[in-house]
């Protein structure tokens, strides 16, 4: 009789976070590229991508939650799906009274979606792969009150913001890249 064992929770989980971290990765950098042509000003399409970055967040929050659910309770990531989705809601709303009430907004979002990945990344390091989202979501906190701050500035600019999107998505990729060799061993 030949038995086949089943991957554990924790490696199933591993391998969603993968997949999903190297789309977030992807997603961050196209989202830069694209976000920098329109960085002076907020246009439409500005204000569009503006409120896509958090909505993007909410999905990937919804599919982190649907892959940890057998490994720890997905509710920090219920909060941050709401959380993201406010902000979206306040960034469409914001983008409409200009540059520092977006940079308002986004950097609350930035501290509190920070906060949240900061303690769901910590029980996650047996996991392996989490030093780089733990470091990613204090980052986040320190940018985000940098974003307020700035946002009362003689001429405040998006594009620190959206530079913010860059050392994410390294952050996701290289914890990825550390969670596939996790996977990997096991």
């Amino acid at each position: 009789m030949t038995t086949i064992a089943e991957p554990s929770r924790t490696t199933g989980t591993a391998f969603a976070l993968r997949r999903l971290y190297f789309v977030r990765f992807a997603f961050a950098i196209v989202w830069v590229l694209v976000m920098f042509t329109t960085a002076k000003e907020i246009t439409p399409v500005a204000a569009t991508l503006l409120v896509l970055y958090p909505l993007f967040d909410v999905g990937a929050a919804v599919v982190d939650a649907k892959a940890s659910r057998g490994t720890q309770s997905p509710t920090l990531l219920y909060v941050n799906m709401a959380v993201s989705l406010a902000a979206a809601v306040g960034v469409g709303i914001a983008s409409t009274s200009g540059i520092p009430s977006v940079l308002r907004v986004w950097g609350a979002w930035a501290i509190v979606s920070g906060l949240v990945q900061l303690i769901v990344a910590v029980p996650r390091r047996k996991m392996g792969g989490q030093w780089p989202m733990i470091l990613s979501g204090g980052i986040s906190v320190l940018a985000g009150t940098s974003f307020v701050a700035t946002a009362g500035a003689d001429d405040p600019a998006l594009t620190n913001a959206i530079g913010y999107a860059v050392p994410g998505g390294i952050f996701f990729l290289i914890s990825a890249l550390r969670l596939g060799r996790t996977a990997e061993k096991r």
